[in-house]
């Protein structure tokens, strides 16, 4: 004895029991683009955290301005707090290095202004003993 096929089921399947429905091929979007992913987030996925770059530059141009130049350890400071607030929020990694990129920063601006004052102070000092 053959069944009459059904027009919506015509490979004879069984629908399956339970309250559990599977989803169709013929998913509609929304008329705004693209889906999200994962569609149960409605954030989208978020992007993966940058690495330590910035912070590692930041501390290498604090070392170098100690020996260097005031302008390149001031660079060196921005660059630091710059990754040091990105690692906070948890947009980039090396906290640890940004954080001591911003202390070398300011150790080696305070290593300048002693030399300075140091070297007008003997300029000063050589002329009123001459």
């Amino acid at each position: 004895m053959t069944y009459p096929q059904d027009p919506n089921n015509p490979y004879g399947q069984q629908p399956p029991s339970g309250g559990y429905q599977q989803p169709g091929y013929g998913q509609q979007y929304p008329s705004g683009g693209f889906p999200q992913y994962p569609p149960q987030y409605p954030g989208g996925m978020q992007r993966p955290p940058e690495g330590p770059g910035l912070a590692i530059g930041g501390l290498v141009c604090s070392i170098l301005g100690i020996f260097l130049c005031v302008l390149v350890t001031i660079a060196g400071i921005v660059m630091g707090h710059i990754a040091l607030a990105k690692a906070k929020r948890g947009e980039a990694e090396g906290q640890g290095v940004a954080l001591a990129a911003v202390i070398v920063g300011y150790v080696g601006i305070g290593l300048n202004i002693l030399l300075a004052v140091l070297l007008f102070g003997f300029g000063f000092a050589h002329e009123l003993f001459r």
